[in-house]
């Protein structure tokens, strides 16, 4: 086993806030499995923040930011049974990474944290 990547992004939290306010920001960086698990949730601000800062820090465990048709919709953040969240390996995820790394298998790790007025998130792309 290799590390292949190593993420992580921080961001205040009310700049998500005001993002929030514009529905297509939503729609833009939001994929609809995340959008409708925030419906169940309180604190939503957060929610969402933890989610945009894992995003970044996938793309930057990546090595290509968001570019080469890399979307923030691509990287889908869900959880867990025990809410432990999770990269879900879709196939376009597959696609980049296998080509990018020359791996047959790999896994993603995604640790997430948040706070009052920041939230941060720490990303690992690993071959098997």
């Amino acid at each position: 086993m290799k590390i292949l990547g190593i993420g992580a992004d921080i961001i205040h939290n009310k700049r998500i806030k005001n993002s929030l306010k514009n529905v297509k920001f939503k729609n833009r960086v939001y994929d609809i499995k995340e959008l409708k698990q925030s419906k169940l949730l309180k604190n939503k601000v957060n929610y969402f923040s933890k989610r945009f800062a894992a995003k970044e820090a996938f793309a930057k465990a990546l090595g290509t930011g968001f570019r080469k048709s890399l979307n923030f919709k691509d990287i889908i953040i869900m959880n867990d049974k025990m809410g432990k969240p999770y990269y879900v390996k879709t196939t376009k995820i597959t696609k980049i990474i296998k080509k990018k790394f020359k791996v047959k298998k790999f896994n993603c790790f995604l640790s997430i944290s948040d706070e009052k007025d920041y939230s941060t998130a720490f990303a690992i792309i690993q071959s098997i």
